[in-house]
């Protein structure tokens, strides 16, 4: 009896000790206006350089051409806490353009649909736990101009 115990209990620990598993994250993009450019996609778990992840060296980042339908994968994620920004970066230029400075011209999205009230949303809007398995996501793409 006591060793089924303890072989129990050292199944117990090594089940602890062992590395969390990656997993994907799927991205549906919905409400493109049109197939110009592309869209780029940065998952962080940084509040500190949401929603630009530039600044995060660890932040995973997507380019995939603008289409009707757009799907974006992140591939072999680790699991935590994660905030999700795009951009359809309609012409391709690598930057959120914006009219008089503050307007943003191109579209953008944010996961947990984010609100955006004169200023990107914070990251505790936007984040969600990404566990082990494959995570789905629906993202709506929105525009200002």
């Amino acid at each position: 009896m006591r060793a089924a115990a303890a072989l129990g209990g050292a199944a117990a620990m090594l089940a602890a000790a062992a590395p969390a598993q990656a997993a994907d994250v799927v991205i549906t993009v919905t409400d493109i206006r049109s197939t110009k450019g592309v869209v780029r996609a940065c998952m962080t778990a940084r509040a500190d350089v949401f929603p630009k992840c530039n600044k995060d060296p660890n932040a995973y980042r997507v380019v995939v051409p603008a289409a009707k339908k757009v799907e974006i994968r992140f591939t072999g994620v680790k699991p935590g806490q994660y905030a999700i920004a795009l951009l359809h970066d309609e012409n391709d230029n690598g930057k959120a353009d914006r009219a008089m400075g503050m307007m943003p011209k191109e579209g953008y999205g944010f996961s947990r649909d984010a609100p955006v009230n004169m200023a990107p949303p914070k990251f505790k809007d936007a984040v969600l736990a990404i566990g082990e398995s494959l995570s789905r996501l629906t993202i709506k793409m929105r525009y200002f101009l």
